[in-house]
């Protein structure tokens, strides 16, 4: 009885080559997915720095605008402020023409009875005031009305006091007078928006004041 022999290594070799071949093509199929999946995402990477790069093309843009509306403001604000001011140097000069109205209404207003004022200087926004009174009450009432119920002076500060005998027209001997005091008192102007508001103040309170005696 004969064996029949048969040489299997061409067969082997036929399948080792095709698994080569397999795993080349699996390679190669591989790498094709890798390069097109690179290729994907620097396309959407692409796509989302334009997208970025339009956002902030529009962004400059619109900054370059506000900028532009920022200036036309504050020159609008500058020409406001402008003629705020010379509005300002008008009411000044014209309240300032009528200055030594107020100044004289105002201080015959707030000398109580009993004193007597004998010379006025106004040095810029300060008024020097000089008179004589019969007590030092007087002056202290005087002191407390211009300081807290004049719209039109303010700050006053009392330079100086000191009695003095005045001699009478009627009296005979140079020793008969009377004592008085004279005083030297320094009086500060109120701007004209200040003086208004006080003036609207003032009226506001004695409205109440006016509406509590009529109960």
């Amino acid at each position: 009885m004969s064996m029949v022999l048969i040489n299997l290594l061409p067969h082997r070799e036929e399948k080792r080559r095709q698994r080569k071949q397999a795993f080349f093509a699996t390679m190669m199929l591989a790498a094709l997915v890798g390069v097109l999946l690179v290729m994907l995402w620097f396309g959407l990477e692409q796509q989302r720095l334009s997208t970025q790069q339009a956002r902030n093309a529009f962004l400059n843009e619109e900054i370059t605008k506000l900028d532009a509306q920022i200036k036309d403001v504050a020159s609008l604000k500058t020409e406001i402020e402008a003629l705020k001011a010379r509005q300002k140097a008008v009411e000044d000069l014209q309240t300032d023409r009528n200055m030594p109205v107020h100044l004289l209404t105002e201080l015959v207003k707030q000398t109580p009875d009993g004193m007597f004022l004998s010379k006025i200087r106004q040095e810029g926004d300060f008024v020097m005031v000089n008179g004589v009174a019969q007590t030092n009450e007087r002056v202290s009432e005087f002191l407390r009305n211009t300081a807290y119920h004049s719209p039109w002076l303010e700050r006053p500060e009392l330079q100086e006091i000191k009695a003095a005998l005045v001699k009478l027209e009627d009296a005979k001997d140079a020793k008969e007078g009377k004592r008085l005091f004279e005083f030297s008192v320094k009086l500060a102007l109120k701007r004209p928006l200040a003086a208004q508001e006080a003036a609207s103040g003032a009226s506001a309170a004695e409205a109440p004041a006016s509406s509590a005696k009529a109960m």
